[in-house]
């Protein structure tokens, strides 16, 4: 889990730099979608390794089917999948030349990964609320999931924004740089404040082989 948080969190930096007021400017739009592409990729290693750590896809139940996928498996599948989305715009942002491209190679995607990680901030809610209670804010998984969903809500909030209009400009540019600033600075804060708790456990674990 050490190396998916910080995954996370190198990438948001990324996205956090190439989106951030005034630096985005001074940066151009090469040198933002430049940090981009970086951050996705980031994103994408993170992504995998949560989906590899989520453990078993399906569970043993005792209704029909007899058999249900599990929430966090879930949750982990479809942000991983958002994260590969992201890939595909961030990509195409540094080649797209025409607005037909820019629409269906660089919006589109990112689009869907924003969508899908909206679906991951809903179903990690519902994964949550199968071992715990649904509003928890004594303990800080909680508010990891909590800050994570703004986030992904700040990330659509950008795709909304930077929706390709007829004459090749996005409809906020306003809209588009701070949702991806502030997504970027939710997912980096989301992955932080769980960090030390992780890091802290295995920790202990390692004291108590020790002791052994």
């Amino acid at each position: 889990m050490t190396k998916q948080c910080w995954g996370f969190m190198i990438g948001s930096a990324f996205f956090a730099l190439g989106s951030a007021p005034g630096l985005s400017d001074a940066l151009g739009s090469a040198g933002a979608n430049m940090l981009f592409f970086i951050g996705a990729w980031f994103f994408t290693i993170a992504g995998l390794i949560q989906l590899f750590l989520s453990g078993a896809v399906a569970v043993p139940v005792s209704y029909a089917p007899g058999r249900m996928v599990r929430a966090e498996w879930l949750t982990a599948a479809t942000q991983s999948f958002g994260t590969l989305m992201f890939n595909v715009s961030t990509t195409a942002a540094l080649y797209a030349k025409s607005i037909t491209e820019e629409g269906r190679f660089v919006w589109n995607p990112d689009a869907g990964g924003s969508v899908a990680f909206l679906i991951s901030g809903v179903l990690a809610f519902v994964a949550y609320s199968r071992v715990a209670r649904l509003f928890d804010p004594g303990h800080v998984a909680w508010w990891s999931m909590l800050v994570n969903f703004i986030g992904c809500v700040a990330f659509g909030i950008s795709a909304i924004g930077a929706y390709i209009l007829p004459n090749g400009s996005a409809y906020s540019d306003t809209l588009s740089s701070w949702g991806t600033f502030i997504g970027a600075i939710c997912f980096l804060l989301a992955s932080l404040i769980v960090l030390p708790q992780w890091t802290a456990s295995k920790r202990r674990e390692s004291h108590r082989t020790v002791a052994r």
